[in-house]
């Protein structure tokens, strides 16, 4: 058996769909389904009984749903500085516990509305981090665009 320590996480392991091989660097591993995998990962600790581990929680917000500790926070109402000591100390609140889970299990169920509010949160994280760059020309004066983490983007 593999143990998948993915973010941390320590009671997993995966039976089969892997390929360990050796490579230039030494054995390596290979996993099929890497989406599947995930997605099966977060149901299974989202439908654990007990509390989630600061480890197991992190791993829902980043693997399972694409969040980051802010956009997480809009979603269950607590700052970005809560999550990331909840996912720390691993003392998550009883709530929050609660609460991932159920975004998650919606939202692997194809649960339309949880599955926007997630996805527009993301877009809206994404956009906030664009930076306008303004640039004047010749021909056109002032020309506007959007860049992202320095890539230009449609403004």
């Amino acid at each position: 058996m593999y143990r998948w320590d993915d973010m941390g996480l320590k009671n997993v392991w995966l039976a089969n769909g892997y390929t360990r091989h050796d490579t230039p660097y030494g054995r390596g591993v290979s996993f099929d389904d890497v989406e599947g995998l995930t997605r099966a990962v977060c149901l299974a600790l989202a439908r654990k009984p007990g509390k989630l581990t600061g480890a197991e929680f992190r791993y829902i917000r980043q693997s399972g749903l694409s969040m980051s500790q802010p956009s997480l926070g809009k979603v269950l109402g607590a700052d970005a500085q809560s999550i990331a000591r909840w996912e720390k100390s691993g003392k998550v609140p009883k709530w929050a516990n609660r609460m991932i889970r159920l975004v998650y299990e919606a939202h692997a169920d194809g649960d339309a509305a949880i599955r926007r509010v997630v996805e527009r949160i993301n877009d809206i994280d994404r956009l906030v981090n664009r930076r306008i760059v303004l640039e004047q020309t010749a021909r056109r004066g002032w020309q506007a665009r959007s860049e992202e983490n320095g890539i230009e983007a449609a403004a």
